[in-house]
C-alpha cells in the first residue's frame, strides 16, 4: 500500500497548478472595472446579512399564525429559512445585473451575472439534496455537487479534479483517491434521493390498495425499500469504478462469524417475515401477551411496537411472538365479548333481575344493540344468587376495562332504582364458655 505523500510529485504538480490557475483569477478581478463589480458582491453580501434576520423573524411568524399546515409546507418552511441568506444574495445579484444593464456595458456586470448563476445552483443543489434521508449524506453531497458547480463556472474544475486525484491511496491494483471517494458520494446520494421518491410513491400506492392486507403492505414496502436502496447504493458504488467483487468472499466470511453471535438477531428478523406473511398481527390489532395489554402501532424487521392505555410502548421481539401464546382480540374481526359476574339477594326475582341487567348493559354507549346483551343465572350461592352477564363490543382498542366499569356503574343505578339488593356474606360465630352461657355475634 502506498501512503498519501503530500511530497509526490505527482500532488505537487497538481497543487503547484491549482495555485498558477488561482494566482491568474485573483489578478484578473484587479482590473478596475472587475474590481468595482466584487466590490458590488460584497457589498450586497454585507446587505443580505444584515436583513436576513428580519426576514427569517417574518417568516418564521408568518409560518406559525397559520394553521392546517402540512408536514411538507412546514419543511418547505423550515428549508427556506435555512437557504435564506443564498436566496436573497442570488436575488439581489440578479437584479443588480438587470438594473446596471440599461446604464453601463455588458463586460462591467459580468460578475453579478457569474454570481447570480452560482447563487441559483446552489440552490438547485441544496434543495434537491433535501430528498436525500440521510443527514450526512445530504450534508456530503450538498457541499461536493456546490463546490464543484462553483469550480466549473470558474473554470477551476480541471485543477480541482487534478489536485483531488493526486490524492490517492493504492492497494496492489486497486487506487482510491479522493476524487473517487467523492464521486461515489454524490452518484450514490442521487441515487439513493431517486430509490426515496420512487419508494414513497409506491408505498403510498400499496398503503391504499384496500386488497392488500396491512401486514402484506408493510412487507411490500420493506421489501421495496431493500431492493431499491440497496440497488441504488451498489449501481452507484459500480458507476465510479469500486470493484466489488471482493466484497462477495468478505461478505461470506463475516456471514460465518456473525451468525453464531446473532442468532437472536436472525431469529427476530426471520419471525417478522413470517409475521407478515402469515397475517397473524397487524398494525391497529389489539393484542395481549403475559401482562402485556395493547394495540400494534408498528411492525419492525427485529421487534414489534405495542402501546399500552397508559401511553408505554413496549417494544416485544418478535421470537416471543412466534414462540409464545399471544391473544389477538382483533384477528378476524373487531368485535369482543366481555363477561361481568355479579350476585343478587335470594328474596329479588331473577327474572326481573335478568331483563335490568340486560338493559343497564344496553344504555352503555360502547355496548353493541344488534349483538344484545345475555344474562343467565350461573349457580346459586352461600349468600347470593351468581348470574353472569354478557355483552359484546367492536372497539378493543378504546380499553376493556374501562367499559367493565361503565356496565358494572350501569348496574349498581338500575339496581338501586328497583330496590334489588347486592348481599355480602354475613357468618354467625358462636362461642362456647366452661358450661356457662352461649354466647353468640354476627360478623359481617
Amino acid at each position: 500500500m502506498d501512503p498519501i505523500n503530500p511530497l509526490t510529485p505527482e500532488i505537487l504538480d497538481a497543487t503547484s497548478g491549482l495555485f498558477a490557475q488561482a494566482d491568474v483569477f485573483v489578478r484578473s478581478l484587479l482590473v478596475p472595472w472587475r474590481f468595482y463589480q466584487v466590490a458590488g458582491i460584497v457589498a450586497i453580501f454585507v446587505l443580505v446579512k444584515l436583513l436576513r434576520g428580519m426576514v427569517s423573524r417574518r417568516l418564521t411568524g408568518w409560518a406559525r399564525a397559520r394553521e392546517g399546515m402540512q408536514k411538507w409546507q412546514l419543511r418547505l418552511v423550515v428549508t427556506i429559512d435555512h437557504n435564506l441568506t443564498l436566496m436573497m444574495f442570488t436575488g439581489f445579484s440578479w437584479l443588480a445585473f438587470w438594473g446596471l444593464g440599461y446604464v453601463t456595458w455588458p463586460s462591467r456586470i459580468q460578475l453579478f451575472e457569474v454570481a447570480g448563476t452560482i447563487g441559483l445552483l446552489l440552490l438547485l443543489v441544496n434543495f434537491a439534496a433535501k430528498l436525500i434521508g440521510n443527514k450526512f449524506l445530504s450534508r456530503v453531497v450538498s457541499w461536493g455537487a456546490g463546490i464543484w458547480v462553483v469550480a466549473v463556472i470558474l473554470g477551476f474544475d480541471a485543477a480541482i479534479v487534478s489536485f483531488l486525484d493526486s490524492l490517492a491511496i493504492t492497494f496492489g491494483d486497486f487506487r482510491l483517491s479522493a476524487l473517487t471517494v467523492i464521486k461515489a458520494m454524490i452518484v450514490t446520494g442521487m441515487l439513493v434521493a431517486g430509490a426515496r421518491l420512487v419508494t414513497r410513491g409506491a408505498t403510498n400506492r400499496i398503503n391504499k390498495n384496500p386488497d392488500i392486507s396491512p401486514s402484506m403492505q408493510v412487507l411490500a414496502s420493506k421489501a421495496i425499500n431493500l431492493v431499491l436502496f440497496g440497488g441504488a447504493i451498489f449501481i452507484g458504488l459500480k458507476a465510479v469504478g469500486f470493484d466489488l467483487t471482493g466484497l462477495a468472499v468478505l461478505s461470506g466470511a463475516i456471514g460465518v462469524g456473525l451468525g453464531f453471535g446473532l442468532q437472536k438477531v436472525v431469529s427476530n428478523l426471520v419471525s417478522g417475515i413470517i409475521i407478515l406473511l402469515d397475517k397473524s398481527i397487524k398494525p391497529g390489532d389489539v393484542i395481549s401477551l403475559g401482562e402485556t395489554f395493547g394495540w400494534i402501532e408498528s411492525l419492525g424487521a427485529r421487534y414489534v411496537s405495542v402501546v399500552t392505555r397508559d401511553g408505554k410502548e413496549y417494544l416485544i421481539p418478535n421470537e416471543d411472538l412466534i414462540t409464545g401464546q399471544v391473544v389477538n382480540w382483533s384477528h378476524s374481526d373487531e368485535f369482543v365479548r366481555l363477561d361481568l359476574f355479579f350476585g343478587t339477594a335470594y328474596s329479588d326475582d331473577p327474572h326481573a333481575v335478568r331483563k335490568l341487567a340486560i338493559e343497564a348493559a344496553l344504555g352503555v354507549t360502547r355496548v353493541l344493540k344488534d349483538r344484545a346483551p345475555v344474562c343467565h343465572i350461573v349457580g346459586f350461592g352461600d349468600s347470593s344468587v351468581d348470574y353472569i352477564l354478557r355483552f359484546w363490543i367492536s372497539d378493543p382498542t378504546g380499553g376493556l376495562t374501562n367499559i367493565r366499569g361503565n356496565v358494572y356503574l350501569a348496574l349498581w343505578d338500575a339496581f338501586k332504582a328497583h330496590g334489588v339488593s347486592i348481599p355480602f356474606p354475613q357468618r354467625e360465630v358462636r362461642v362456647l364458655g366452661d358450661g356457662g352461657p352461649v354466647e353468640s355475634a354476627i360478623l359481617r
